[in-house]
């Protein structure tokens, strides 16, 4: 069978929605192209996508699974060489990702998550009193002044990252995730980002706290399972970003949406549809994260009516999954609270699921309840279909949401 021309993806993640329709009229399965004219694949159809990341023949780890990456043809100047050079579970396979995942996920028990529900309300609580000082009818960006610094405040407090410090080390995960750095920029921000998170846990070897940092570096020694300077620096850079980004564009896109849609908004606001509906629709039409690097396959893999051949990048189309027609239908792109069925694959599937998604949907339901309880009047101050893009093809957010709190006569 004749492979389709490929996708080449745009840098600037000017309309996820419709590059993954653009690759699913190739297929569930088909070819893209990454900057600097690196050939991988995109998975966008979901049951092609829960059998992918279920199979243990995908790795995640470039430097025994990419043959390109392995053979030195991916060189420093990949614009994504930051997601290849990472060591941490996500880029771990087998035995090594079992001993980081076993390691990282008791800083999100069950236990520890509920432990956080007060604290995720505090915080809610002080940005709300921050917003509610603003003169009435003053545009905000809300993204800037809530969906951001909810689940940074959050995960900062968690792993005891100082105030003083916190703007410096998120940003290095901000920057990693912009598609369109030049390779240059690229690799100076994976160095000063690697530097910065270096000092941070020497500053914590020196004076463990009460945090979630300190217990990493003490579990090192724990059952021979320690953990290298590398997957130290590697597992914060991981659970600091995620613990950020994908939070901040589920806020974002829902309140977006919500705004967007006053029918679905006055469903949930009369009690005839819960936050959890909002929350999950969220995730399937507006999924947080757009296309995810990288898994490889061990071996030769057919999926959705191809091979993947063995050795070659594997990208996870999230955007794409949860709008899937065969799935949801004709009304797989309508965000629709009242949905029987919201299935999406968001939090990611198998052994390399998102540890932190019970955090996340604590904030998220917390985060959403008290701004439209605060705010019951809120409202775009821009068009919906002026909202800006965030600027990249891995993530799935707005540059900024304006919006107005209430009237200018409130």
């Amino acid at each position: 069978m004749e492979i389709p021309s490929p996708v080449v993806l745009d840098r600037t993640g000017a309309d996820i929605h419709a590059e993954a329709a653009l690759i699913r009229e190739r297929g569930p399965v088909a070819r893209v192209e990454l900057p600097g004219g690196v050939l991988a694949w995109s998975i966008v159809g979901l049951e092609e996508a829960r059998q992918a990341m279920a199979d243990v023949r995908f790795s995640k780890d470039p430097r025994r699974h990419w043959t390109a990456f392995a053979n030195g043809e991916i060189g420093a100047d990949f614009p994504l060489i930051g997601w290849a050079m990472m060591d941490n579970m996500t880029t771990a396979y087998g035995a090594d990702h079992s001993r980081l995942r076993r390691l990282t996920a008791k800083a999100f028990t069950p236990r520890r998550v509920e432990a956080m529900r007060s604290k995720v309300e505090a915080i809610a609580a002080d940005l709300l009193a921050e917003l509610a000082a603003v003169p009435a009818g003053e545009v905000v960006d809300l993204k800037a002044r809530f969906a951001h610094p909810l689940p940074s405040r959050v995960i900062c407090d968690l792993f005891g990252v100082p105030a003083e410090e916190r703007a410096a080390l998120m940003r290095g995960g901000e920057l990693n995730v912009d598609t369109t750095l030049t390779p240059e920029e690229a690799a100076a921000n994976l160095e000063q980002w690697g530097r910065l998170m270096a000092e941070f846990v020497e500053s914590k070897r020196r004076e463990p706290g009460d945090d979630l940092t300190s217990d990493l570096i003490a579990a090192q020694e724990e059952d021979g399972s320690r953990l290298t300077p590398s997957e130290m620096v590697g597992t914060l850079f991981l659970l600091l970003a995620t613990g950020t980004e994908p939070v901040m564009n589920l806020v974002t896109n829902a309140v977006a949406t919500l705004l967007a849609h006053p029918e679905q908004r006055k469903l949930v606001q009369s009690g005839q549809a819960a936050w959890t509906d909002v929350i999950e629709e969220t995730l399937r039409v507006e999924a947080p994260v757009a296309h995810l690097p990288f898994r490889f396959p061990v071996e030769d893999i057919e999926i959705g009516g191809v091979t993947i051949p063995r050795g070659e990048p594997v990208l996870i189309g999230f955007a794409g999954i949860g709008r899937d027609p065969a799935v949801h239908g004709d009304t797989a792109a309508t965000f629709d609270v009242t949905r029987a069925n919201k299935e999406h694959l968001s939090f990611g599937h198998g052994v390399y699921r998102c540890i932190g998604v019970p955090l996340a949907r604590l904030e998220m339901e917390l985060g959403l309840s008290a701004l439209f309880e605060r705010f019951p009047d809120i409202t775009l101050a821009v068009e919906p279909e002026e909202l800006e893009p965030q600027g990249t093809f891995i993530m799935n957010g707005r540059l900024t949401l304006p919006v107005r709190l209430t009237g200018p006569g409130a």
